[in-house]
């Protein structure tokens, strides 16, 4: 794969593997919601061995094939940004113990709001109109879709925004230290340092690995987010924030399908215009960042 990218223009390279995460982090949070919301599993305690097993399944891999990973002269940023990873994947698992699959990405979709406007004020990067079009067309698809002048929010709603606004400035502060930190760094310290205080915040309710299904799940999920976080760094490391951000809302469509076949969530109708106007923008950029790089 890494020699693939590497006769491959980097904006093309960066939307793949920004769409092969989101896909992965769709199969992801179905596990998630079938864990918490099916088998009523704590979400604290899941989203502790999700990233336990992903730490086990991929660090001592990466150490390996990679052992200067280690070295960081970074570790306080490492720190601020895996303190934002945490609480948002907290908030996140949270909002999918309560809110429907559908709903809780329309409200996610809220990040490439918040991780545009940082783009811009805090690593200085030139976010150009098309770009600030497409994310302005993909924010109002997913307000089609969440519709909240019709549905009432609920203080479980909150919890995805709040994910959103923290996973923004986790992806900001992921791009700002690509320029000194590699794929390879930034993944390992991200799940080496989540694992702990995701067990610290998970001891109210227990720690128990479930020996069932749900243990089979959770060993899936794991696996799943660690070659989703390793796709999400490569592709901040070769392309802008702002950038990428339009490809994120990709995650709609298959978070969206995967909750209609699995749970029977039937999205209303308007979900569908408003998913056309956001693969339609992120498409639409692909086209035109290639172009540009063509000429």
């Amino acid at each position: 794969m890494t020699r693939i990218f590497a006769t491959t223009r980097p904006a093309t390279a960066g939307a793949f593997l920004m769409i092969f995460a989101g896909l992965l982090f769709a199969l992801v949070n179905t596990i998630v919601q079938w864990g918490t919301m099916k088998m009523g599993l704590p979400p604290t305690r899941v989203a502790f061995w999700q990233y336990l097993i992903a730490t086990l399944w991929l660090v001592p891999w990466m150490i390996l094939k990679t052992p200067d990973a280690l070295r960081t002269k970074a570790l306080p940023k490492h720190l601020l940004r895996v303190g934002c990873a945490v609480i948002g994947v907290q908030l996140w698992v949270t909002g999918l113990a309560h809110v429907p699959i559908w709903q809780a990405i329309a409200l996610i979709m809220l990040s490439p709001f918040f991780v545009t406007v940082m783009a811009s004020l805090w690593l200085g990067e030139q976010v150009s109109a098309h770009r600030w079009g497409a994310v302005v067309i993909g924010f109002i698809g997913g307000m089609i879709i969440l519709a909240p002048w019709s549905d009432a929010f609920t203080p479980h709603a909150l919890y995805p925004v709040g994910a959103a606004i923290f996973w923004g400035l986790t992806s900001l502060m992921t791009k700002q230290m690509t320029a000194t930190e590699s794929p390879a760094t930034l993944t390992l310290y991200l799940l080496m340092l989540i694992t702990p205080i995701n067990a610290g915040l998970a001891l109210d309710a227990g720690l128990g690995f479930e020996r069932s299904t749900a243990g089979l799940l959770l060993v899936g999920a794991g696996l799943l987010t660690a070659i989703a976080q390793y796709a999400l760094a490569r592709a901040y490391s070769i392309a802008d924030a702002a950038y990428l951000q339009p490809f994120d809302h990709l995650k709609l469509p298959f978070n969206v399908g995967l909750g209609l076949v699995v749970f029977g969530y039937a999205p209303p109708g308007s979900l569908w215009l408003g998913a056309a106007l956001i693969v339609g923008a992120s498409f639409a950029l692909l086209r035109q960042e290639a172009r540009l790089q063509t000429a």
